[in-house]
């Protein structure tokens, strides 16, 4: 018999099949004598997920991608439904608000908050992706001083005209912006509108420049070195980066994934905070229990009282419990989210 080692992976033998018919082998399946599969105990059962409701805020690692930090929050809590609130690159660390249950419905509130970050420029070259795993594209043996990055800093605070990164998230024709880029076409990104509060200088050594910015949704950082590195004529890119602020949600009340990790899903509980921590920005309504079911159901409800809002965004709560977010419109209150915090979720009232 002559078995052929050609084309099999280094280090795997290859399986040998005998003249009865029976294969053996490190990879092989076992049979019996009669080429019967041997019986197989049953699979222990998998731990039921669970109606778990609240936000973690997680200080994520360098080199965890977002899509992984929710599964591992997901999988610490054994809930049945998790989410991010806007993604935080690989090479990125800090605050990455993660949802859990009916505070999914939340989300867009966050997102649409403002957010802080405290970033390293480095100086002396452009990248393609105006980050450190980018290729040189641009290079420059011109260094600004301290005084130089401040006086540029004003150009870039306000209601500003940004160009994203090439390697972003945004869609061109169906396709992201990023895909497209690393399949070697040329991508050509508009300016869009964006908000900077606040950039101030925190630390400056020659060849790099710590900085600390507050923004609104839509801001790149990376765009914003690549064009601070433009206009001082040295070129430049975003050598660390890491966000301390999203919305409501701060370093201090951050925990670390290990944190989650080496806790069981129990004591990981002392981690959720309220689905309505995520709505601090917009008025607070208690409502009895008859308008609370109402706008469980879906249905208007009419406010009353001197502490009612007048116009514009609100959630309802019923005994503590949020019940509704929506608009107040000449009185009433419609809703658009409805929740059913019934299982695992901590309230303020509790």
């Amino acid at each position: 018999m002559t078995v052929s080692t050609e084309d099999q992976p280094q280090g795997e033998r290859p399986a040998l099949t005998s003249t009865v018919g029976l294969t053996v082998g490190p990879n092989a399946e076992r049979r019996d004598p009669e080429g019967r599969r041997p019986q197989r105990g049953p699979r222990p059962d998998r731990p039921k997920r669970r109606d778990v409701s609240g936000w973690v805020i997680l200080d994520k690692h360098v080199g965890m991608t977002s899509t992984h930090a929710v599964a591992v929050v997901k999988r610490a809590f054994n809930a049945k439904k998790a989410g991010h609130a806007g993604t935080l690159d690989p090479l990125a660390s800090g605050i990455l608000p993660i949802a859990l249950g009916e505070a999914t419905k939340t989300v867009p509130f966050v997102m649409d908050g403002r957010k802080a970050y405290r970033f390293t420029v480095q100086w002396g070259v452009e990248t393609d992706t105006d980050d450190a795993e980018g290729r040189a594209v641009a290079n420059s043996d011109a260094r600004p001083d301290r005084a130089a990055v401040e006086a540029a800093l004003p150009a870039f605070v306000g209601a500003i005209e940004q160009v994203p990164p090439r390697y972003s998230a945004i869609k061109i024709q169906g396709e992201r912006a990023y895909d497209l880029a690393r399949e070697g076409e040329v991508v050509e990104l508009v300016a869009r509108p964006v908000q900077i509060d606040r950039l101030a200088v925190v630390e400056h050594d020659g060849e790099r420049t710590v900085l600390e910015a507050e923004c609104g949704k839509g801001t790149y950082v990376r765009a914003l070195a690549r064009d601070l590195g433009r206009m001082l004529g040295c070129y430049g890119h975003v050598a660390a980066l890491r966000r301390t602020r999203v919305g409501p949600f701060s370093e201090a009340e951050a925990c670390a994934v290990g944190t989650l990790t080496d806790d069981s899903p129990e004591a990981a509980l002392a981690h959720l905070r309220p689905v309505e921590t995520a709505l601090d920005a917009i008025p607070e309504v208690a409502v009895s229990r008859d308008l609370g079911l109402r706008l469980m159901r879906g249905q208007p409800v009419i406010l009353r009282g001197r502490d009612a809002p007048v116009e514009g965004k609100a959630f309802a709560t019923c005994a503590g419990i949020l019940v509704a977010v929506g608009d107040v419109e000449r009185g009433e209150l419609v809703p658009h989210r409805v929740f059913h915090l019934g299982g695992t979720a901590p309230n303020r009232s509790a």
